[in-house]
């Protein structure tokens, strides 16, 4: 990976703004949230636009479009179920965790096998949170999941919410690239 230091930057600023808006979340207002969010946004559409010059215009079509499809349904489904997702997310949260330390693992082995089963899993795992973030958002509009707090935190909250949407839908479409993006 011969990155320049603007492109180590690139690549590592949008995980610096998610500790940023996790880690400050009560220093931050809504407005300073939002604000975040949108240069957050802003870079990773510029890392992807590097990552997406390595796969031919067709598969990332098709695995975006794969991606849509799965994240649209699953969003359908986190906020018509009745069933309460709090630990099934507790699950996929785990199972996120469980994949990093694998990611971090296989950059040192360099194994195609654990690289393929890594894409697997998380194509299952973002796939499930993102039912569970969805039915977590609603719980905070409704006003269900933390009762007695400000407007202003139910704006923060919002905003991380739609964060963890923006990263499931990222890293399912990242995750189904790695599986079936042709490279050019």
């Amino acid at each position: 990976m011969g990155l320049t230091m603007i492109g180590w930057i690139v690549t590592l600023a949008p995980i610096g703004f998610v500790l940023i808006m996790s880690t400050a979340f009560n220093r931050l207002s809504a407005t300073a949230m939002m604000a975040l969010f949108l240069v957050y946004a802003a870079i990773t559409g510029i890392s992807l636009s590097f990552i997406l010059l390595v796969y031919t215009s067709s598969s990332v079509i098709g695995c975006f479009a794969s991606a849509s499809a799965m994240f649209g349904i699953m969003a359908i489904m986190g906020y018509t179920t009745n069933k309460d997702l709090t630990s099934f997310g507790r699950i996929m949260t785990m199972g996120l965790i469980g994949m990093v330390i694998a990611m971090v693992v296989n950059m040192f082995l360099r194994s195609d096998a654990m690289g393929y089963i890594i894409s697997l899993v998380g194509v299952a795992v973002f796939t499930g949170l993102t039912a569970y973030d969805v039915q977590k958002l609603k719980r905070i509009g409704a006003g269900l999941e933390y009762d007695g707090t400000s407007a202003a935190d139910t704006k923060k909250l919002s905003i991380m919410g739609a964060l963890n949407l923006y990263l499931d839908f990222i890293n399912l479409f990242l995750m189904l690239l790695r599986l079936f993006g042709r490279r050019k």
